[in-house]
């Protein structure tokens, strides 16, 4: 069974999540950009008694809201972050993204490898391609557990912007209709706001 822990970090209140089957650990896009949220997540780790487990990070997707812990993360765990191959030049461009938000700071670099490239291998996760929001967008599926990290394809009671570069509205509506042809029972956990179902965002 999976223990999923959510974090809200950033200026953008971004959903970081830690989740374990007991055996391996995921963190799903670390925006912890502050050394308070930093630590608060490290004490998580060592409290839930899973810092033994192997340590995994991906991102559903390449903005920088969902990375701005990225290069603490990958430096504490000695680990690239993954993510669609797709996404990786907007991620490696991290700085345009800063000067199109406006945001005065320097973009850190930090290692990134292509989605299964290194062999990650979660027992039980299925990654959905869901292109629209980003080229590279994904959503990590538990058929088994019936769980959804949907990144910023799918929230409670609304779906990712497409107004960025990259964006396709088309794609999107492409992958929101992937999405909704899941169980109606399966838990949402999005990238921004609260968790729903499947099946309360396709009425």
């Amino acid at each position: 069974m999976l223990a999923i822990k959510r974090f809200i970090f950033g200026l953008f209140e971004t959903n970081t999540y830690v989740v374990s089957n007991g055996q391996q650990v995921l963190l799903i896009d670390p925006a912890c950009a502050y050394e308070w949220e930093q630590q608060e997540l490290l004490r998580y780790m060592e409290q839930a008694a899973i810092s033994h487990c192997p340590l995994s990070i991906i991102a559903t997707h390449g903005h920088l809201d969902h990375l701005w812990g990225a290069r603490w993360a990958t430096e504490t765990w000695h680990t690239p972050v993954l993510m669609h191959t797709a996404d990786i030049p907007m991620a490696q461009a991290m700085q345009q993204q800063y000067d199109l938000f406006g945001i005065r700071a320097k973009a850190e670099e930090f290692p990134i490898e292509g989605l299964g490239v290194n062999g990650l291998e979660v027992s039980g996760l299925e990654v959905i391609e869901t292109p629209g929001h980003t080229p590279g967008s994904v959503c990590l599926y538990w058929p088994e557990d019936k769980v959804l990290l949907s990144g910023d394809t799918l929230f409670r009671m609304g779906y990712g912007r497409t107004d960025l570069p990259g964006g396709d509205t088309a794609q999107l509506i492409a992958s929101l209709e992937k999405l909704f042809a899941l169980p109606a029972e399966v838990q949402v956990y999005p990238g921004h706001s609260e968790a729903t179902t499947i099946g309360e965002e396709r009425r």
